[in-house]
C-alpha cells in the first residue's frame, strides 16, 4: 500500500479549514414544520456526512429528541429558529456524548435562554460559541500536521510497503487517542453538571 504523503496532509489540512456551520442569516425567521426542517438541516449539513446514504436529521430523530428532554417541543407543529439552533448542537454533540449526557449539557440553556424573549438568549450563545470554534481552526490544523508528521516518523526500521500502512495506522490511532481524552474529559465535565430536572420543565 503507497500512500502519497504530501497529497494526503494537505487534503487533511483544507478539509479542516473548509469545516463551516450554519450561518445565523441561513436560518429563515419563520416557524418551520418537521418537513421543512429535515430539509433544511440536510441542505446546511450535508457537507459533513460521511456517505451521501446517510441523514443528518429525520422526523424520528426530532420526536426522539423531544422524547428524550433534549429538544423544547414545537409550537403548534412548528419549530422556531430557536429549535434548529439546539438541533444542531444536537448533531453535533451526538457524535461524541450519549443521549442523557446531551440532556445534561443542554438542560441548563433550553431551560434558561429558551425562547426567554431577552435580549441574550440561544441566538447569543450559539454565535459566540462558532466564533469561538472559528478561531480555533488554524490551531487545529497545525496539531493535525504535527502528529501526521511525527505518525510519518515512525517505523523507520520497516520495509517500505509494511511502513506506508503502519504511518497511516499510527497517524490515525494518534488522532483517535486525542478523540479519547478529550471525550474522557467532556464525560468527567458533564459527571459534575446537576441532573435534568424533568418535572421542572414540564412546568
Amino acid at each position: 500500500m503507497v500512500i502519497d504523503k504530501k497529497d494526503l496532509l494537505g487534503s487533511i489540512l483544507s478539509s479542516i479549514e473548509r469545516i463551516d456551520y450554519v450561518k445565523l442569516n441561513d436560518i429563515p425567521n419563520i416557524d418551520l414544520y418537521m418537513d421543512q426542517v429535515t430539509t433544511f438541516m440536510e441542505e446546511q449539513l450535508s457537507s459533513s456526512k460521511r456517505h451521501d446514504e446517510d441523514k443528518v436529521l429525520t422526523k424520528t430523530m426530532i420526536n426522539n429528541y423531544t422524547k428524550n428532554n433534549l429538544l423544547p417541543p414545537p409550537l403548534k407543529k412548528k419549530y422556531t429558529k430557536e429549535h434548529v439552533l439546539v438541533m444542531i448542537f444536537i448533531y453535533y454533540f451526538k457524535n461524541i456524548l450519549s443521549i442523557k449526557d446531551i440532556e445534561t449539557l443542554l438542560a441548563p440553556i433550553t431551560e434558561k435562554y429558551f425562547h426567554n424573549g431577552e435580549t441574550f438568549n440561544i441566538t447569543s450563545i450559539y454565535e459566540e460559541v462558532c466564533e469561538l470554534e472559528k478561531s480555533r481552526i488554524d490551531a487545529l490544523q497545525k496539531d493535525v500536521a504535527k502528529a501526521y508528521n511525527q505518525a510519518m516518523e515512525s517505523f523507520s526500521n520497516v520495509e517500505e510497503e509494511d511502513r506506508n500502512y503502519l504511518q497511516l495506522f499510527s497517524f490515525i490511532a494518534s488522532l483517535s487517542f486525542d478523540v479519547y481524552v478529550k471525550k474522557l474529559l467532556i464525560e468527567k465535565l458533564i459527571n459534575e453538571l446537576p441532573q435534568p430536572d424533568h418535572n421542572k420543565k414540564k412546568k
